[in-house]
Formats: C-alpha cells, structure tokens, sequence
C-alpha cells in the first residue's frame, strides 16, 4: 500500500503542476507564417488569458520562435514532451496531432485545487498477463475525444484470465517507453469516466504487469481543451473494474 500512495500522491502532483492539465486556458490551431498571439481582438491567436498583446509566434520546422513586444527573440526549448516557452504568466506550448500544429497555453498564476476518489486498493486487480507480440504488426484507426480519427501501430497483446474468462487488450500507445492501454469497462459511465482510462503495463520479459490500482483518468476528464484516445473495440470489457481513479 505504501508504493500505491506514492503513485497516488505522484499523480495529484503532475495534475496540479504548472504544466500540468488543470490551468489549460485555450488550445489554438496554428496557421502558417508570423502569428500575433494575445488576448486583444486584433490577433491571428486570440487568447482567454494573458496580456491583449503578448508577442508575435513563427512555426519553424518541427518548433517555433516567439516575439516578444519587447523585440526579443526567443525559441520553444523541448522538453520530455511537447516544446515549451515560458512568457509569464503564460506557459506555451506547441501541440501537433496528426500533423497539425497547435498553441496550447496554461496560466500559471492560476493555483488549480483537486481531490482525486480512488476505488480501496484491490491486489487481485494486480495481474500478471502474457505479453505476447502480434504475428504480424498492424495500423489501426482508432477514434479520440476532442478531434477526428488517428491511425496507430499495434505490435503487441496482453492476454489474462479473471474469474476463469480470458481477455485480450491491445496497447494503442508508449509513454515513457512503456505500453498504454486506453480502456472501459462496465463501471465507465457510472463508476469511472464515462469515456475511458489509461493503464501503464509494466513489461517483464514475456509477462506484462497490469495494475488495475494505478488506471487513472484521461486528460479529457479534466478539460474540453485536451485531445484523447478511444479505446479499441478488444478494450471495451463488460467485467466491472472496481480499482483505480473514480470519476473526478
């Protein structure tokens, strides 16, 4: 239980951090060529936050330069995520979906507040399955909340048994080089976010470990202004999943 209340206590604190999803303003497409950003109603960027003038933003490659009125210049320096650029109290970021680029920006001085409701810790719902790769790897559509259809690459299965009936999920995406699962099942809706959670399988050679205990909320259940996954039709169980993050 110790180890659960750190991965908790880690996960209140990733919400509630400056980048984290909590203090998401706006989220704008990017067109093209010098873009004057800000809050004033003479901007190819309009903002909700921020000054009516904060600056003028250039794509350049995969990252950009931003203008501040001041006339310095200044690029998106990256991150373990998405390139960022700090213009107090703003925190910009450039955000691309399937090739399209787009300004997502986060008002720090905002101190956002969270309880976090967790179903009791449930050790049964810690399950070692069978990490087996694919015969032969495929793309798949797969639809998202918040923008159109994404394709993804599907090269591996985690296979296991609960109350003597086997199931099978397909990790539609790798975060932080481990495997995603985007799933839903008989609580979603009621229990738990209607649209999906997340799990992070923990790979151990030819076994995968699956903490039910750590699924937790998309980005979605936060904020209109995220874009998330859908889970596939194998990800969609009728068993109840009664461990993990609640409905927020």
């Amino acid at each position: 239980m110790m180890q659960d209340d750190v991965w908790r206590a880690e996960r209140l604190a990733s919400l509630l951090a400056p980048d984290g999803w909590l203090n998401l303003t706006d989220r704008v497409e990017i067109a093209p060529g010098p873009q004057r950003v800000g809050r004033a109603g003479d901007n190819d960027l309009i903002l909700s936050a921020g000054p009516d003038h904060l600056g003028v933003l250039e794509l350049v490659g995969a990252g950009a330069l931003f203008a501040t009125p001041d006339g310095q210049m200044r690029a998106f320096a990256a991150t373990s995520g998405f390139p960022q650029l700090s213009v107090p109290p703003l925190l910009l970021e450039l955000h691309t979906v399937d090739g399209i680029a787009a300004l997502r920006v986060r008002d720090t001085s905002i101190t956002p507040r969270l309880s976090l409701r967790y179903f009791d810790y449930d050790p049964e719902w810690r399950i070692m399955a069978d990490w087996q790769s694919l015969p032969q790897a495929e793309n798949r559509t797969i639809a998202q909340k918040g923008a159109g259809d994404t394709v993804v690459r599907l090269s591996h299965r985690a296979v296991f048994r609960r109350d003597g009936t086997g199931h099978v999920l397909l990790p539609t995406h790798w975060k932080g080089g481990k495997p995603m699962f985007v799933i839903r099942d008989a609580t979603s809706g009621h229990e738990t976010y209607a649209a999906s959670r997340f799990l992070i399988g923990d790979v151990q050679g030819d076994r995968i470990l699956l903490d039910f205990n750590h699924a937790h909320n998309p980005p979605c259940a936060f904020t209109d202004l995220a874009i998330c996954p859908l889970p596939p039709p194998e990800n969609r169980l009728a068993i109840a999943i009664r461990a993990g993050e609640r409905t927020p």
